[in-house]
């Protein structure tokens, strides 16, 4: 491996160290209870440090979640490499997410993992950020769906096209929509299981309502089916 490489892997490992004390912290004391100098010091580096990696005390948390940031972009990208259409690849992705119990899917009753979400979502700061979190992924997932609908060669106002192409809103729009799926359905599954329903018990109707839901979308986006 080059030495470029090592680097990166070496930095990543960072991310990933540091991240992880950071949320058993909090997730012992409370975000608002632990310092980011008290982070530093658990971490064994110093604050400046550790500012380079993690600009503000929330990204701590949300780096846990940040390779999913770009997840649903990168599934709409793959299926169109293989001829698949991307309303059924973020179907399968998610039910197959269901199937091996993601955290990410919300059905998961793992203490830590339920303890992560408690943390993240019981959190206003970390909430506020979760917006923006989403923005990102509506954004690439965005311009996935663009190249999908033909919507390649307008600024962002769709100018620059032929009369009756889809438009960038229209891939916004899509992109929002589908997200807001993945979020709504993500959440209902935590809540039930963070309100003390067997994941047994939430799994037949968490896959029943991700059916319905794709089903719905797959209606009013037909250029994605």
């Amino acid at each position: 491996m080059s030495e470029t490489g090592l680097r990166e892997r070496k930095r990543q490992r960072m991310y990933q160290a540091v991240s992880d004390i950071a949320v058993r912290l909090f997730m012992e004391r409370g975000f608002d209870a632990v310092s980011v100098a008290e982070v530093a010091a658990a971490a064994e580096i110093s604050k400046p440090t550790l500012f380079r990696y993690f600009p503000t005390k929330e990204d701590l948390v949300l780096h846990r979640i940040a390779d999913h940031e770009q997840e649903a972009a990168r599934i709409v990208v793959a299926a169109r490499a293989e001829g698949v259409a991307p309303l059924p690849a973020l179907r399968r992705h998610f039910l197959d997410g269901l199937a091996a119990d993601d955290p990410v899917t919300g059905l998961n009753d793992h203490p830590n993992v339920r303890a992560f979400y408690d943390l993240l979502y019981g959190t206003p700061s970390l909430v506020a950020r979760l917006y923006g979190y989403l923005e990102r992924s509506e954004s690439a997932l965005a311009d996935a769906v663009a190249g999908v609908l033909g919507d390649v060669g307008g600024d962002a106002r769709g100018e620059g096209r032929g009369e009756g192409l889809p438009s960038a809103l229209d891939a916004r729009l899509a992109a929002g929509q589908i997200i807001a799926v993945r979020r709504i359905l993500a959440e209902e599954n935590w809540r039930r299981i963070a309100a003390g329903e067997r994941l047994e018990d939430v799994r037949g109707e968490a896959v029943a309502a991700a059916e319905r839901a794709f089903a719905v979308l797959g209606a009013g986006l037909p250029g994605l089916t």
